[in-house]
């Protein structure tokens, strides 16, 4: 397990709420700072506090955080992790540190695919039902994540999951330029939509989330990553050795010239039958996980289309029975390690 934290007075500074927590663990580290369980003593319940040292050193970093902390206290659901608190300094002269109250979670699911070699199709239906359910709340809401991947969503033993990680989401404006809207860092490369790899369009649609969804579903799967590519060319021969290649009138649509060359000049590929890719799964969930990974975003179903279609697989396959009933995980001995509420 990770080392205990430092006592409270080495934890906090001079903040006068910090004698309601009691600090445990430090359970995370990351570029933004650190993580630490405590317990809540005016409610006993166990929270995660996130520390981020010198909150406007950087102009890029602030804005990034501001814009998570803005987002997860708009967005409320079951589905997306929740910030309980916040505290902040006694004056504006003191604000240096800022310290985020999250509610506790136990590991994520990047942790309990590399724990868990003998997750049953029932696990892989919860987990992507709660991804689904909890994406078509954020994609009503006009938002899109942007950076989907195992280590952005939390987890728990009882099979609870929560979406974690804003800080590179937007929210979609139908009059925003695309130039401004899409100008940082998208995505962790291997969960990456193929027309983000490329910039192949000007403005992109919430297919991007979904085409990730299908990533982290395939990943649960196999227990490996399905694009693990090494940079974005990589990347692009990794999704056409099983997709194929796109159309000519997918790529006819491209506006990216070098990758619209790329692809056209491609030598031919033939999609792989995700059956074979994928032995021993179910026919559905692979019809399904197809549709998630069209190559053009167009083709792609959205997270309210999938999400009902599979809550009427759920029902009509059994429908007495709650999918998370029996089900529990095994959580390694020190799994907060890489706790990305760090990130």
């Amino acid at each position: 397990m990770a080392k205990k934290g430092s006592d409270k007075g080495g934890f906090f500074t001079e903040y006068g709420e910090a004698t309601r927590y009691q600090v445990g663990e430090v359970v995370g580290k990351g570029s933004y700072g650190v993580v630490a369980s405590a317990v809540d003593t005016h409610t006993g319940e166990s929270v995660a506090i996130k520390k981020i040292d010198d909150v406007f050193e950087h102009v890029a970093d602030a804005t990034r955080i501001l814009r998570e902390i803005k987002l997860l206290r708009l967005l409320r659901h079951p589905d997306i992790v929740q910030i309980k608190h916040i505290m902040l300094p006694p004056s504006r002269r003191e604000f240096r540190d800022i310290y985020i109250i999250f509610e506790l979670m136990e590991s994520d699911l990047h942790q309990v695919i590399k724990a868990n070699d003998d997750l049953s199709p029932e696990h892989h239906q919860f987990f992507f039902y709660q991804l689904l359910r909890g994406m078509k709340y954020i994609h009503a809401a006009n938002v899109f994540h942007r950076d989907l991947k195992p280590k952005n969503i939390l987890a728990n033993a009882d099979c609870k999951l929560k979406i974690c990680d804003f800080g590179l989401a937007r929210v979609s404006f139908n009059d925003t330029p695309s130039a401004i809207f899409w100008t940082d860092y998208v995505a962790t490369r291997w969960y990456r939509a193929p027309e983000l790899c490329g910039s192949f369009f000007s403005k992109y649609t919430p297919a991007i989330d979904i085409w990730s969804i299908g990533c982290i579903f395939a990943e649960m799967l196999t227990g490996r990553p399905l694009f693990p590519g090494k940079n974005v060319v990589h990347q692009l021969d990794l999704m056409t050795d099983l997709l194929g290649t796109p159309s000519a009138e997918s790529i006819s649509r491209i506006r990216n010239e070098k990758a619209r060359r790329y692809l056209g000049n491609m030598k031919k590929k033939h999609p792989i039958p995700f059956s074979q890719k994928f032995p021993g799964v179910d026919p559905m969930a692979l019809h399904l996980l197809e549709r998630l990974l069209a190559f053009d975003p167009a083709d792609r179903p959205t997270a309210a289309e999938t999400h009902t279609l599979l809550d009427w697989q759920i029902l009509n396959s059994n429908p007495q029975r709650n999918p998370s009933r029996d089900l529990s995980l095994s959580l390694r001995e020190g799994s907060w390690a890489e706790r990305t509420y760090v990130n």
